[in-house]
C-alpha cells in the first residue's frame, strides 16, 4: 500500500477503536501461561495450538477445536476466571497511556474480545484508565472476525464506522475492522513473528500522536516529521 492508498495519516477521524490485548497492553504471557495449561489438560499440542488463541473470544477458541465432551461455555468461563486472578506481568504499551489520555473521552472506546470483568481486570493491572465506551464479548452475537464489534462501538459513539480508525494487532481483529469499513493501524509490539499486512503498523504510540482539530476530530500524526516512514508496514 502506498501513502496515496491510505487515509490513516491524511484525514481526520471521528473517533478511534482500540482492541485491547497486544494493542494497548501487553498481556501475553499471562494469556499464554493459562491458555498453555489448558491446552496441555486437553492433550493438545500448546506451542501449534497457542498462536489460533489471540484476538478471538475464548468461547469461539474452544468451539473452533469441536473436543469430545467439552462444553466451550464452561470451558471459557473457568478460564476467564483463571485469567482474573492471574495478571502477572500485564503492563501498557509503550506511550499509551499518554496517548489516551490526550484523546477526547468521547471519541474513542475499546473493543475487545476478552469479558467485561477479564477486560476491566487487565485494564487495571496496566494503569489504563476504563473508558467511557467499551464493547466486550458479552455485547456481540459473534466474535473477531466478524466486523459487529466494531459497527457496535461506532454506533455507541454516535459516528460513522467510515470515519474511524482501528487499532488492532491481531489477523482476526484485522479482518474485523476491515469488514466493518473502517481504516486500520496494526501494533506490533507484542508480535513475535511479524505479520503480512498492507495496513500502516507502529511498534509503540511513543511514534505517533493525536491532533484534535476544532471539530473535534482527530488526526494521527508521526513524532517523527517523515511522511515516508508513516506508512511503514509489514513484509507483504
Amino acid at each position: 500500500m502506498s501513502p496515496t492508498t491510505s487515509a490513516v495519516f491524511s484525514k481526520p477521524f471521528s473517533a478511534l477503536l482500540f482492541d485491547m490485548d497486544g494493542t494497548i497492553l501487553n498481556s501475553l504471557a499471562s494469556a499464554e501461561r493459562i491458555w498453555g495449561n489448558w491446552a496441555r489438560r486437553r492433550g493438545l499440542d500448546v506451542e501449534t495450538f497457542l498462536p489460533t488463541m489471540h484476538g478471538v473470544r475464548g468461547v469461539d477458541t474452544i468451539r473452533r477445536l469441536a473436543l469430545p465432551g467439552v462444553d466451550p461455555e464452561a470451558e471459557a468461563a473457568e478460564i476467564e476466571r483463571e485469567e482474573i486472578d492471574d495478571v502477572e506481568g500485564i503492563v501498557a504499551i509503550a506511550g499509551a497511556v499518554a496517548f489516551l489520555n490526550s484523546l477526547p473521552p468521547q471519541s474513542w472506546a475499546i473493543v475487545t474480545s476478552a469479558p467485561l470483568a477479564l477486560a476491566q481486570r487487565r485494564l487495571e493491572a496496566a494503569g489504563i484508565a476504563v473508558p467511557r465506551t467499551m464493547v466486550t464479548a458479552e455485547d456481540v452475537s459473534v466474535g473477531k472476525p466478524n466486523p459487529e464489534c466494531y459497527l457496535l462501538g461506532a454506533e455507541k459513539l454516535g459516528v460513522d464506522i467510515a470515519d474511524c480508525l482501528v487499532f488492532e494487532d491481531a489477523p482476526a481483529g484485522i479482518q474485523a475492522g476491515e469488514a466493518a469499513g473502517a481504516e486500520v493501524i496494526v501494533v506490533t509490539a507484542t508480535q513475535v513473528h511479524a505479520i503480512a499486512t498492507a495496513h500502516p503498523t507502529i511498534a509503540s504510540y511513543d511514534t505517533i500522536a493525536a491532533s484534535v482539530g476544532t471539530d473535534g476530530k482527530i488526526s494521527i500524526v508521526s513524532r517523527y516529521g517523515e511522511r515516508d516512514w508513516a506508512f511503514r508496514r509489514s513484509p507483504g
